[in-house]
């Protein structure tokens, strides 16, 4: 009786430390079609797991205005777009993860002196991820600019719901693509764009 007595204060213990160790655990990395794990600043293509249903990610005037410019995907698939780099809200963390907010622009692409970080953007009713937004600066005013990487099945999907704004309100959606005038263009959906990361 006395040994067991004993026991039920380190089994509690090693419970409570086994729980507050789960709590603080990072989450998972994103893993890119090498399996290797996805790097801040590093180059990478989005590229759709289903084939067949066009290429990687690229930029494109889809409205009237000339900016800001919008996120499409290619139509062919052996088009793999143009590389991005993504970057997490703490900048001090190396590794991209899922469930975590970041910024995703796109590498090298210089139009005029626009800035091709991602936003999200309302037009005609619809929410639709362009180009144009602040890197960094957490907070309510850059709420548009904030993603993640989500598991989804075997892979990953993009979301917006961000979490970098404790008292705003956002919407949380996947992101999908719609055609629309011949272009397969980014938008937030209930159909998810299942995407994989292919290093540049």
């Amino acid at each position: 009786m006395r040994t067991t007595l004993l026991f039920i204060p380190l089994l509690l213990s090693a419970l409570l430390t086994f729980s507050l160790g789960a709590a603080d655990a990072a989450p998972n990395a994103v893993l890119d079609t090498a399996g290797k794990k996805l790097r801040t600043g590093v180059d990478y293509y989005i590229l759709p797991v289903v084939r067949g249903r066009g290429g990687g990610l690229t930029l494109a005037r889809t409205r009237n205005e000339t900016c800001p410019l919008d996120v499409v995907q290619e139509q062919h698939e052996v088009d793999h777009g143009i590389p991005l780099v993504f970057a997490p809200v703490d900048t001090k963390k190396g590794v991209i993860r899922v469930s975590t907010d970041h910024n995703i622009k796109f590498s090298g692409a210089t139009i005029r002196v626009q800035s091709t970080v991602w936003k999200l953007n309302s037009y005609n009713g619809q929410h639709v991820v362009t180009t144009g937004g602040v890197e960094g600066n957490p907070g309510r005013e850059t709420i548009d600019n904030w993603f993640k990487i989500e598991k989804y099945e075997d892979n990953y999907k993009l979301v917006f719901c961000p979490t970098v704004c404790n008292y705003c309100k956002v919407i949380c959606k996947g992101v999908g693509i719609l055609i629309q005038n011949g272009r397969r263009q980014l938008t937030l959906s209930d159909v998810p764009f299942k995407v994989m990361f292919k290093k540049a």
